[in-house]
């Protein structure tokens, strides 16, 4: 049988591999700790995380790599064209909870605007009022969603059920969800002019980094909240700490950073009385975590059994839910 890793695992999910793959190897970090790059040496399967950058350097000290099921929707931690000419397959789980991202969303907006953490404080001080506590709804307010894909897609549903108005951008329009619900597509500056609230559902790519920078803020709402629990890089960290002290950005919501290694370089930013921030925690739930990885050991067995795998990536295949936003325009 082929030397199976998986790196990057809870604890609590060690238990879970062991019974599909009692031989494999388990690691609890990510390949750039120490170590760790040394139990992947003899892989011919590989399954990371987001948080492991496999390229050049990493995958010339594991030369028997064959297979690199990455537990995750996004595969830019991996260097495809490096895999190609290996011959690397490659496969990821295109959708282990779009839900849950989505529901994240709105527990940080809902959590943000009704006061709940000041509520909770106050009362266990012993105060009882209500006072300076006045919240906001969101039913009647303008969402711009950034990427409809499937998260997107879920945010639309949720946005519908609080009544809310929804416009939307994206390359490829979703029929769907402009007759269901209501979306209305618009090109990138009328949401930005247009949305209460902006979320970001996008992938991180060449033409997406920093799709919200000073210009985009420029362009938004005084007041406006942005969410992003997509990638950091999506947005400019300079340009909206500027944002929230200038007032031009009321709350930013954000469940990643821009570099989430290294928190020092957005320590302001974090610090910021109207930055919420969660530690990428948006896809973490039960059910979620399950799929993940049933859907990654599935597709190690069809690649066993010399079948390919339903959930293999295959560049340089482009595809509607990913839009080059810039583009738009």
């Amino acid at each position: 049988m082929p030397t199976i890793t998986f790196i990057e695992v809870d604890k609590e999910d060690e238990k879970r591999i062991a019974k599909r793959f009692p031989e494999s190897v388990i690691a609890n970090k990510p390949i750039s700790e120490s170590g760790v790059l040394e139990k992947c040496k003899d892989a011919e399967i590989l399954s990371p995380f987001i948080y492991s950058k496999i390229g050049k350097e990493q995958l010339d000290k594991m030369p028997n790599l064959k297979l690199i099921a990455t537990r995750s929707v996004g595969f830019d931690h991996i260097d495809l064209k490096e895999c190609a000419k290996r011959k690397i397959a490659i496969c990821n789980v295109p959708d282990y909870g779009a839900h849950v991202i989505a529901e994240h969303v709105f527990a940080l907006l809902l959590s943000t605007l009704r006061h709940i953490n000041e509520g909770d404080e106050r009362v266990e001080s012993g105060n009882f009022s209500y006072l300076g506590l006045r919240g906001k709804s969101l039913r009647g307010k303008v969402i711009g969603i950034v990427g409809t894909g499937k998260i997107g897609r879920r945010v639309a549903q949720i946005a519908h059920g609080f009544g809310m108005h929804i416009i939307a951008v994206d390359r490829c329009r979703t029929l769907e969800l402009e007759d269901l619900l209501g979306v209305r597509y618009v090109k990138i500056d009328e949401l930005l002019e247009q949305s209460d609230i902006v979320s970001l559902h996008l992938p991180l790519k060449d033409e997406t980094k920093h799709i919200i920078d000073k210009e985009a803020f420029a362009k938004m709402k005084d007041g406006a909240i942005i969410v992003n629990t997509a990638r950091g890089p999506l947005v400019d960290s300079d340009a909206l700490l500027e944002a929230l002290k200038s007032g031009k950005i009321s709350y930013a919501l954000l469940d990643v950073l821009e570099d989430e290694k290294d928190l020092d370089e957005s320590k302001e930013l974090i610090a910021h009385p109207n930055a919420i921030t969660t530690p990428h925690i948006a896809f973490y739930s039960d059910d979620s975590v399950k799929t993940m990885y049933e859907d990654c050991f599935d597709s190690i067995e069809q690649w066993q059994a010399g079948k390919e795998p339903e959930h293999i990536v295959k560049p340089p295949k482009i595809v509607c839910d990913l839009p080059e936003i810039k583009k738009l325009n």
